[in-house]
């Protein structure tokens, strides 16, 4: 099976799998030397040890490729300050790990840079994150700072995977085989209220940044994207969904702007300094 589509096994996880191969029939001279390899495998990974970095919290930051810039950016700011950070790509499988490792006590604090997972879970595309994506920080008393990226951006395939219900919609084809299309003003608001659903679960104080510029390099000015009446439409129904413990804060910049990313980190460090700093 460890030749073929493993998901199913190993799920969220950093298990390991090797393929044998043959089928295990008894003992050969070729799957003897497979099984010492595994066991060889198993007793490095077993003897490995590596210094953990006491007091300050891990730090999650969520991106997708048109976020990169600004989180990368962001992660800069947060390392230079003594943070170690851990990155996660936004595409379904990095939202529910991040959550995951939250739950398990490896990630102190996140920098929810992009919140793609939560539309497309919603509109059942490629990203999707699940049902619990962007409760579980807020669960767990974490310190979060929140960032739209690319949240008005769905993912298929092809262009003929686009169903048809999205007939005539502005589509953008990010790769051969990934196909983004921009949600409308109403779906947008839908995403707000959603968005702000799950945020009830936020007991402590948070923060929701917001580059009103654009939520990703396809939506900035002059871009196919771009579509400040839509991005309005989220803010609103955000604001009315969201509980009073969100701070949300607009700027005019777009969210690859470095200046937008510094923002963010030191928002951040901010929230984790004031619960003292550590995890």
């Amino acid at each position: 099976m460890a030749s073929g589509n493993v998901a199913p096994w190993v799920g969220t996880s950093d298990i390991t799998m090797m393929y044998s191969v043959t089928d295990i029939m008894g003992l050969n001279p070729f799957m003897r030397r497979v099984l010492a390899n595994a066991a060889g495998a198993a007793c490095g990974m077993a003897e490995v040890e590596l210094p953990a970095r006491q007091g300050r919290p891990l730090v999650a930051i969520t991106t997708v490729g048109i976020t990169t810039a600004g989180a990368m950016a962001a992660a800069r700011v947060l390392e230079n300050a003594g943070y170690e950070t851990i990155i996660f790509h936004a595409v379904g499988t990095g939202g529910r790990a991040m959550e995951e490792m939250m739950r398990q006590g490896l990630i102190g604090a996140v920098l929810d840079y992009s919140t793609i997972e939560v539309s497309n879970e919603i509109y059942h595309a490629l990203l999707a994150g699940g049902p619990d994506r962007l409760t579980t920080a807020g669960r767990l008393g974490l310190p979060q700072v929140i960032c739209p990226g690319a949240v008005e951006v769905l993912v298929f395939n092809e262009p003929e995977t686009v169903p048809a219900r999205y007939n005539g919609r502005r589509l953008v084809r990010h790769s051969p085989q990934i196909t983004d299309l921009r949600l409308n003003r109403e779906e947008m608001a839908e995403v707000g209220r959603e968005v702000g659903k799950r945020l009830q679960a936020t007991r402590d104080d948070a923060v929701f940044l917001i580059p009103t510029g654009g939520y990703d390099s396809y939506a900035t000015v002059g871009e196919a994207f771009s579509d400040p009446d839509s991005d309005a439409a989220f803010v609103a129904t955000l604001r009315d969904t969201a509980p009073p413990n969100i701070r949300i804060i607009e700027r005019p910049l777009d969210i690859n702007d470095p200046n937008f990313a510094a923002e963010a980190a030191n928002t951040l460090i901010g929230l984790i300094q004031a619960r003292g700093g550590a995890h």
